[in-house]
């Protein structure tokens, strides 16, 4: 264990710190990893850590494992995500969705992704202003996935006060009170309520006239003779509605804020819109819309230099190995051209993100038509403001002022 001064890990929770974390991530990674809660909670940092955690088979994403003292409660529920399961559970559901859920369907997705792309930007530029979270980031994913699932254009606002009940809820708890605790995970438990209700009713229409979408085809999977069950498809359709545009909204956002913040960058992507795939790398390395992940010690597991004990909690800093000096050359530096394919944005294991694929697409176009669509973008720093959310980062708001199109 390193025995670097750090900052005390609760400045995660300083609002203060939203528009750049990053100081405090570096000294939490520099004294990783290390141990707090007499052991009950470890803390890794460091590339090399986190990426060989990821990968073994004592790390499990069963959080009720945990014996970290002070967790909140968790109501039972039969909606088992892909996410909070280890295998075999886990490798079952996760086949059958990647039957449905498949790289043909993604890639067949681009010109649609290209047209609503086009229309977003298009309707903002009579204003010479775009407001690139309300704007683009937001609901360019939304429909996407909306439109993959099945869900009709008119029920896409409900699902904004859920997702965002939902996203709250990965929030680490550092510094709440076992009430506030509680209220939160509540406060989750009735939004997925709500979009169990609503799934239930389109999955019974989907069984009795399937469609030609991803609903269906998830309802029709089949793998040796398994498909998926009720609940297993309302935890899917929850998982890839939330994971499937709250992430990309802050993807997105953050790419464009990271090439107008640096101009030397823009330029490059402005000449050569070739490289809007490795600014999303650069981007997903650099300022990641997912910060931190979490594993539970199902047996002794090797974090570098420590061993977390059985029931352990051990905290991932993504967004820390980012910018692993181990690892990366000037780190804090953003730089498209890097090639930085192997951060650990989407995780790594098992538990890749399955997602991965659509992200990567429609961040892609959308940095690359907003390079290539406005002219003289500037960013108004001062309407600059971040969600109040430690872990799924992001602007709130982010006002950009350009030109006539080109």
């Amino acid at each position: 264990m390193s025995t670097t001064q750090r900052p005390a890990l609760a400045e995660l929770a300083n609002p203060a710190i939203l528009p750049d974390p990053y100081p405090v991530l570096a000294g939490l990674r520099e004294a990783s990893p290390f141990a707090e809660f007499d052991g009950a909670f470890v803390v890794a940092g460091r590339h090399a850590d986190i990426a060989a955690v990821l990968r073994d088979p004592n790390a499990s994403s069963e959080r009720n494992r945990s014996r970290l003292p002070g967790a909140a409660p968790r109501r039972e529920n039969n909606r088992p995500s892909f996410l909070s399961l280890d295998p075999p559970d886990h490798t079952r559901l996760r086949r059958l969705v990647s039957k449905a859920f498949t790289p043909r369907r993604i890639a067949l997705l681009e010109p649609r992704i290209r047209r609503i792309t086009g229309e977003l930007l298009a309707a903002a530029a009579p204003a010479g202003q775009l407001e690139v979270v309300s704007q683009l980031a937001y609901p360019l994913p939304v429909r996407i996935i909306s439109e993959l699932l099945g869900v009709p254009v008119e029920d896409h606002p409900r699902f904004a006060g859920w997702s965002a009940r939902l996203a709250h809820s990965l929030q680490p708890g550092f510094g709440l009170s076992q009430d506030e605790a509680v209220s939160r995970a509540e406060l989750a438990q009735a939004a997925g309520d709500e979009f169990a209700q609503y799934f239930r009713g389109l999955i019974a229409a989907r069984r009795r006239q399937p469609e030609q979408d991803l609903l269906s085809a998830m309802v029709a999977a089949e793998d040796n003779g398994e498909m998926l069950t009720e609940d297993e498809l309302i935890a899917t359709c929850i998982l890839l509605l939330v994971a499937g545009h709250e992430t990309t909204v802050g993807l997105i956002s953050n790419a464009i804020l990271a090439l107008l913040r640096h101009p030397d960058q823009f330029a490059l992507l402005v000449a050569d819109p070739g490289l809007a795939a490795s600014a999303v790398e650069e981007t997903l390395r650099y300022d990641a819309p997912v910060q931190m992940t979490g594993r539970v010690a199902k047996g002794p597991l090797q974090v570098g230099g420590l061993t977390a004990d059985t029931g352990a909690l051990v905290l991932l800093l993504l967004a820390a190995a980012g910018r692993d000096p181990a690892l990366y050359s000037d780190p804090d530096r953003f730089e498209i051209r890097r090639g930085a394919a192997s951060h650990l944005a989407f995780a790594a294991g098992p538990h890749f993100c399955l997602g991965a694929p659509l992200a990567r697409l429609e961040a892609t176009v959308a940095v690359q038509a907003f390079a290539t669509g406005l002219l003289r973008p500037e960013l108004d720093e001062d309407l600059l403001a971040y969600k109040p959310n430690l872990n799924l980062r992001g602007p709130e708001q982010l006002v950009v002022r350009f030109g006539p199109s080109r």
